[in-house]
Parts: C-alpha cells; sequence; structure tokens
C-alpha cells in the first residue's frame, strides 16, 4: 500500500473555473427526539426551522448576572419533535440517493450521546422505517427495471468490478441454485415478519433521469468499528458449539484511486428491498449492543452499511452490456450509526463496558480533532497534516473529506435536562463541523454512445407484420371478384363475369409486374450506383481508417511510453517521499538537537557571565589586597631604610663620642615615637630620601588570643630550664614547618637556639605572618624577634682576650678599637636579612669585673 499523501485535504487536479474549484459545506442537521415522559424537565427549545436554544436546567451554576444561561445554534434545518421520517428522507437523504444514482459518493451519520434516537433515525421502528430502508427503497424503484442480471457484475478484492458475459454469469447463477443455503437471501423468498412493517414504505419515492442505456447492480456490505478494530458483520463463519469462531478483525487498504476501503469486505449483490434490507438484519444481530444505565440497547461500536451502485453502458446495438471495464461507475453511499458519546460516571460502566466507552470517546475525538484541522486550514490558510490515521473510522472515511462525495451529518439530541451538558458538547461539535468544506464531486464522464439503445429494438421489431400489410394494400388495389355461385345449368352469365373479371386481374398483375420489373431494374442500377460509392466511401474510409490506426498506433506507443514515465515518476515521487520522510525525521533530529546546544550554550553563557563576574569580584578584592600589601611594604621598606639612617647616625655618634670623650655613657637607642618626632630635627645626617611621606609604621603587637599559631621547634634544640618559657596557647607545635599547618594558622613562630660569646645558651623566638600565595600556597613574612638569655649573677667573667686584649700593665681594660665598640654597640649587625620588620634591639656588652 502506497503511504499516505501529507497533503490536506487533497485538491484533486482540475482546470480553473471548473466544478472541482466548488466547495459546499457540510450539511448538518439537527433532529430533537420527543421526552420519554411528559414531566421531565425539558433544556432544549425549538427556536424556528434553523435554530435551537438550549437553556440552563434548573439545579446548575448560574451565570455572573444570576441569569440562567441560554445558548442558540443554528443549523441548516431543525427538525422538531413531530417530525416523520418521511419528512426527514426528503430533505437530507433523498438528495444523497440521487447522486448515488447519477455516480456519486455520499456519506450519512448520525452523531449524539446514547439515547438521542441515532439508531431510530438510521433504521427506524415497526410501521415508520428509517433512512435506511428508504433509501434502498427509492434506488429499487428508480433502476428495477433496468437492473442486470444477477452476477454479471463480480466484485474483486480490489474495490472495483469485473463484468461476466452471459454465459459465465449464467453458469454461476445455476451453480449457486445448485447448493441450498437457507441462510442466502433471496428475492423469491417470504419477508421477515420481524422487520416486514419497517420495509412496508407507503410512499412512493423515484429518482429523476435515470440513464435509461445503462444496467445497474446493487451490492451491499455492512461493518462495524469495536474498540478501534473493523469487523465485517456479513461474514459466514462455520458454526461449532465446542470451540466457536470469533471474527477476525479486517484492515483498511488503499486502491489504485487513493480511495480507502475495507480489505476482505463480504459484498451482497442484491435485487429487491426486501432481499437488500434481510442482509442488513442479518448483520444487525451480530452487532455489539449492551445494557447501560442510559440505554437498554446501547450501541458499543460504530457500524457502517454500504450501498455500492454499479452502472454499466449497453453496447451499441442496445442488447447486452458493454464489456469495457473502463466505462464502469461505481458510486457507493454509506449509511454510519455511529457509538453514543457518554460520560463513564453517567454510564456506571465497569469493566469491558468502560474500556468500550473509552475507545468510542476516543474515536468521536479524534473526529473532531479533524474537523477541527480541516476548519483551521480552511480558514486560516494553514496545511496542517489531518490525524486522519488515529482512528480506524476517520481513516475509512478521509476521501469524503478530500471531495470524493457529499457528506451530511444528523444531529440527534435528547431535550432532558439529565444530558444538558453532553448536549452542549455536541452543539458545539455541529456548529463548528458547519465550518468545513468539502469539494463537490466531480459529474462522470459520457460514454459517446448513442442515447435510447435500449428501445431502438422495440421500434424495429414486427418485420412480418409489415410483409402481411402490404400484401392487403396490393390485394385491395384488385378488382373484386363477382359471385361465382351457379343455381342453373342454364346460367351463362356467372361464369363470363368471371373469366372477365380475372382476365382485368390478370391484366393488372401484369402490369403491376412490369412495372415492378421496371422498378426492380431501376433499383437495382441505384443500387449498383450506390454500392459503387459505398466501396469508394469504404476505400475512402479503408485508407483514413489506415491511417488513423497508425496514428493510433503510434498514440498507443506514446501512451505505453507515458504510462512507463508515469510509472517511473511514480516510483520516484515514492523514493523522493520516502527520502522527504527522512530527511524531515533527520531534520526534526537536528533541531532537537541544536535546541539541546542552545540550551546548553545559554547555560554555558549564563555560567560564563557567572564567573566574569565572580572573577571580577575576585580581581577587585585581590587589587585592593595588593594595594594594600604593597602600600605595607613600602612602608616597612621605609621603616627598614629609617633604621639603616639611624643606625648610621648612632655610629657616628658614637664614633664622635668614643673619638672626643673616650668615658662617655654609652648611647641608648631612642623609642620609635622619638625617633619619629625627631626625624625631621636631625641635622647630622639628614635622610638619603628626600620628601619621603610620613610611615604608617607597624606596630610590634604580643599573641593574640584569636590567632592560631605554628610553634616550630626543631629536634635539635636543648632543653633548658628556666622559669620563663614561651608558651602560645592554641598552637600547633611542629619539628620541620609544613604546608598543612601553615593552611590551618595565621601566626608562625621558629625558636631558635645558640650559643651566645659569654658560653651562655641563647634562644631566639622568630615571629612572622602567614599569607596565602596566588598559587595556592603560604608564604611567612617575618616581623619580629624576642630574644631569651639565661645569665649567672656570679659567675660573670671578663671578655676573652680574643675580643679585646689586655693591656700590658694589667689594669681594666678599655674599650678603644671603634671598630669593635661599634661592632658590640649593636646586638645584631646591619643589613640582617630577617626581613623589613626587624626590631633592632641595642644590648651593650658587660665589661670583665
Amino acid at each position: 500500500m502506497k503511504p499516505a499523501r501529507t497533503k490536506t485535504p487533497r485538491k484533486p487536479v482540475g482546470k480553473k473555473g471548473s466544478q472541482t474549484s466548488i466547495k459546499d459545506p457540510v450539511g448538518v442537521y439537527c433532529r430533537v427526539r420527543p421526552l420519554s415522559f411528559p414531566d421531565q424537565e425539558c433544556c432544549i427549545e425549538v427556536v424556528n426551522n434553523t435554530t435551537i436554544q438550549l437553556h440552563t436546567p434548573e439545579g446548575y451554576r448560574l451565570n455572573r448576572n444570576g441569569d440562567y444561561k441560554e445558548i442558540q445554534y443554528s443549523f441548516k434545518q431543525v427538525f422538531g419533535t413531530h417530525t416523520t421520517q418521511k419528512e426527514l428522507f426528503d430533505v437530507v437523504a433523498n438528495p444523497l440517493v440521487d447522486d448515488l444514482i447519477h455516480g456519486k459518493n455520499g456519506l450519512l451519520f448520525t452523531y449524539g450521546v446514547t439515547g438521542s434516537g441515532k439508531t431510530h433515525t438510521m433504521t427506524g421502528s415497526p410501521g415508520e422505517g428509517g433512512l435506511l430502508p428508504r433509501c434502498l427503497d427509492m434506488i429499487f424503484n428508480s433502476i428495477g427495471s433496468f437492473q442486470a442480471k444477477r452476477y454479471v457484475f463480480k466484485s474483486n478484492d480490489r474495490n472495483s468490478m469485473d463484468i461476466q458475459c452471459e454465459v459465465d454469469a449464467l453458469l454461476e447463477r445455476q451453480k449457486r441454485e445448485a447448493i441450498p443455503n437457507p441462510k442466502t437471501p433471496s428475492s423469491k423468498r417470504q419477508v421477515d415478519p420481524e422487520f416486514a412493517d419497517m420495509i412496508n414504505v407507503q410512499e412512493f419515492c423515484k429518482a429523476e433521469e435515470v440513464d435509461e442505456d445503462s444496467v445497474y447492480g446493487v451490492f451491499v456490505s455492512y461493518i462495524e468499528i469495536y474498540n478501534n478494530y473493523i469487523y465485517d458483520l456479513l461474514e459466514e463463519v462455520p458454526f461449532d458449539p465446542i470451540k466457536p469462531k470469533l471474527l477476525q478483525s479486517k484492515l483498511l487498504r488503499e486502491d489504485k484511486n487513493h480511495n480507502m476501503y475495507v480489505a476482505g469486505c463480504t459484498e451482497v449483490e442484491v435485487k429487491s428491498t426486501e432481499e437488500a434490507f434481510e442482509v442488513f438484519w442479518k448483520g444487525q444481530k451480530k452487532r455489539r449492543i449492551a445494557n447501560t444505565h442510559l440505554n437498554r440497547e446501547s450501541s458499543r461500536s460504530h457500524s457502517v452499511f454500504n450501498i455500492k451502485l454499479v452502472q454499466a453502458p449497453l453496447d451499441a446495438d442496445g442488447d447486452n452490456v458493454l464489456h469495457e471495464k473502463e466505462q464502469i461507475t461505481i458510486s457507493q453511499l454509506s449509511l454510519v450509526d455511529l457509538a453514543g458519546s457518554e460520560r463513564t460516571n453517567r454510564t456506571k460502566a465497569e469493566g469491558n463496558r468502560l474500556r468500550e466507552a473509552g475507545n468510542i470517546n476516543q474515536s468521536l475525538m479524534t473526529l473532531r480533532t479533524c474537523m477541527e484541522v480541516l476548519r483551521e486550514n480552511q480558514m486560516c490558510g494553514t496545511n496542517k497534516m489531518v490525524p486522519y490515521r488515529d482512528s480506524k473510522l476517520t481513516h475509512l472515511f478521509k476521501n469524503y473529506f478530500d471531495g470524493e462525495g457529499k457528506v451530511r451529518m444528523i444531529v440527534c439530541v435528547n431535550p432532558k435536562a439529565e444530558d444538558y451538558e453532553e448536549s452542549l458538547q455536541v452543539m458545539r461539535f455541529a456548529e463548528m463541523t458547519q465550518e468545513v468544506e468539502v469539494a463537490r464531486p466531480v459529474d462522470k464522464a459520457i460514454c459517446g454512445l448513442t442515447p435510447g439503445r435500449r428501445y431502438r429494438n422495440h421500434v424495429r421489431a414486427g418485420p412480418v407484420g409489415d410483409e402481411l400489410l402490404v400484401t392487403e394494400v396490393v390485394l385491395q388495389s384488385f378488382p373484386p371478384l363477382p359471385p361465382c355461385e351457379i343455381l342453373d345449368i342454364n346460367d351463362e352469365q356467372t361464369l363470363p363475369r368471371l373469366i372477365e373479371a380475372l382476365e382485368k386481374r390478370h391484366q393488372l398483375r401484369q402490369m403491376m409486374i412490369e412495372e415492378f420489373n421496371k422498378q426492380s431494374f431501376t433499383f437495382k442500377a441505384m443500387l449498383q450506383e450506390f454500392d459503387k460509392g459505398l466501396l469508394n466511401k469504404e476505400n475512402s474510409i479503408q485508407g483514413k481508417l489506415n491511417e488513423k490506426e497508425k496514428v493510433i498506433s503510434g498514440q498507443k506507443l506514446e501512451i505505453e511510453r507515458l504510462e512507463k514515465k508515469t510509472k517511473t515518476l511514480e516510483y520516484k515521487i515514492e523514493i523522493l517521499e520516502k527520502t522527504t520522510t527522512i530527511y524531515e525525521e533527520d531534520k526534526r533530529s537536528l533541531q532537537q538537537e541544536l535546541e539541546t546546544q542552545n540550551q546548553k550554550l545559554q547555560q554555558q553563557f549564563s555560567d560564563k557571565r557567572r564567573l566574569e563576574a565572580r572573577l571580577q569580584g575576585m580581581v577587585t578584592e585581590t587589587t585592593m589586597k595588593w594595594e594594600k600589601e604593597c602600600e605595607r611594604r613600602v612602608a616597612a621598606k621605609q621603616l627598614e631604610m629609617q633604621n639603616k639612617l639611624w643606625v648610621k647616625d648612632e655610629k657616628l655618634k658614637q664614633l664622635k663620642a668614643i673619638v672626643t670623650e673616650p668615658k662617655t655613657e654609652k648611647p641608648e637607642r631612642p623609642s620609635r615615637e622619638r625617633d619619629r618626632e625627631k626625624a625631621t630635627q636631625r641635622s647630622v645626617s639628614p635622610s638619603p630620601v628626600p620628601n619621603v611621606p610620613p610611615l604608617r609604621l607597624r606596630h610590634r603587637r604580643s599573641r593574640s588570643a584569636g590567632d592560631r599559631w605554628v610553634d616550630h621547634k626543631p629536634a635539635s634544640n636543648v632543653q633548658t630550664e628556666t622559669v620563663m618559657q614561651p608558651h602560645v596557647p592554641h598552637a600547633i607545635t611542629v619539628s620541620v614547618a609544613n604546608e598543612k599547618a601553615l593552611a590551618k594558622c595565621e601566626k608562625y613562630m621558629l625558636t631558635h637556639q645558640e650559643l651566645a660569646s659569654d658560653g651562655e645558651i641563647e634562644t631566639k623566638l622568630i615571629k612572622g605572618d602567614v599569607y596565602k600565595t596566588r598559587g595556592g600556597g603560604q608564604s611567612v613574612q617575618f616581623t619580629d624577634i624576642e630574644t631569651l638569655k639565661q645569665e649567672s649573677p656570679t659567675g660573670r667573667k671578663r671578655r676573652s682576650s680574643t675580643i679585646a686584649p689586655a693591656q700590658p700593665d694589667g689594669a681594666e681594660s678599655e674599650w678603644t678599637d671603634v671598630e669593635t665598640r661599634c661592632s658590640v654597640a649593636l646586638e645584631m649587625r646591619a643589613g640582617s636579612q630577617l626581613g623589613p620588620g626587624y626590631q633592632h634591639h641595642a644590648q651593650p656588652k658587660r665589661k670583665k669585673p
């Protein structure tokens, strides 16, 4: 089966301004059934023959203004509670049957909630036949005398018909009649009294302008769509009491004209209304119905009764059917009784009934969706794909909405108040369906044979009667014979008169013979001339025919070439459609991937912006930190330079004092505040750095209770027994400095021991601040040194001679060496590398006792 076309609706090819461009809206009619009880509350009112009005029943929600809500809906025509089946048929179904006889398709379906009268409208009741028996009656009233003999038309599995000759049809009839089958419908059997009153239509109805030069055949089929599966209700299933066989579901196929049909469906040829309705009644007994809370016999499936009319023209003589398959016209009328839309909470359905109701509502929702998409495509100019394939019901009848026939819908409503909400939904669907337009079907082509062929043989019949009439006229032209009765032997007048009359007749006969011979000779001459002329004409016609045959043969070759080209193009189109489908799928996947990538890019972009903002903040913070660090380092460097200048000044002062006053007291180092106050007053040694701004000096600070320390005590240190020991609370004591300990603390202290000049152990506590480096590590900047030294007051010794050699006279030595005195005047030498914040404390060496 070829893939379904994507264009919706499919536009038939036609010339501009042709009949194919004309569209008609779907004809929607409304029928209101009478109430079951006179005292029931009614929510539907018929305003006029085209409008009904729904008003909210008592107990339902009111509008905002407190009034009852009233809504009006318009239809092509509204049929009230007193409308008869005949009136409904004349308006709705009669035009469809007339189109069927003239070769056009039609679709008629009833729509409404459960218990609204759909089945009654379609089938009818005893004494009041519905639309279906009236359609059958009109068909057979119109073509009854023009029907072909049974089995002349034979259906195949390709949704088309074949024509059999009279002999094959006769053999098949004899074969079927030899097989006894009481279930097979026959026009000779007595009508079943169960439905006899339904098909007893009193009104005679017949189509106008029926083609009398054609023969007709009627085929019927009956299917149901149950739980979105198609079943053939006319299929013969062998009876097996032990293991009964169920009906097999059928598949939908598409024929060469792109029309949908049910493959393997049984089509029965019928010859009368009684026979056709008997076939329908046979399938009706197999249809699935159930007892629900809303209806005692509720249809649980959609039923479709198809009436297929086959029409073929007679040959040129008007005696037999023309055996040309291209001249067969097949038209179809589908009568659809939809299952009722219902709410499961009202039907009290459970189990299978609940599943059936869900499938019914789903198929009706698909029908509504298709109508909405068709309306949107026609009103907005879009080309959305109509979801026909979502349901078997819409897929089967998609050709009707694509312009293959006329579509009409009868909306059946129950005016009782309990069905108000369901009736409101049905009205909305009907209002929307009226806006859908369907292309008008094309008229069938004329076969080109002379009309009136059927009755031509009746006019030509009876040549023997004409010859008798001519003989009587000739005999009447002869003179009458006198009486020939001789009563007397001496009668001499009778015979002479008889002889005279016979002689006259003989003369007249001779004259007529001569005239006849002359006319025969003349007629022969004329015939010969006519034969010559006819022969010449035949020769010329034969020549023309030969030329035409050559042209026809050439055209046939061209047609064959074009057919091959068409098949090739169809194959290419099919490949292109498959390729297009693949490309569309690739396009959709690429679009999804593109959307995913765009979302990722947007996420990355937003992450990048957040990261940039974070980095900007970090850069700003780092910049401010390094600016402060640079300011601190500059201040520290300036302080170091000032200390160096002060050391130099002190050295110069000591040198001057040594030179001039050898026994003067040793100078003391002034405090930082005094240095800062007198920095600008010193005139002996001015600062080498001109215009140095005042510095924010770094004040010495003792251990803080809030900071954590790294107490670095090398393993080589000697334990002293002094009372005062360095102790730092919350400190991490290590023997070797490591990065892990530094990462946890803010301060660092190194305990360093060395031997002093007097032989005592001198302990130095070198302190610093821990900073995080840019690479993620830690660095220590030393800021201070504390010195701990133990001295014995009784055990002081004189300074070793290596430092100051003794005088020859044995007196106490005086420090006269300038270099020595300058070196011992300070505890540490100038230019110490312990850090910019190192504080130099002058510790004068003691004299030897």
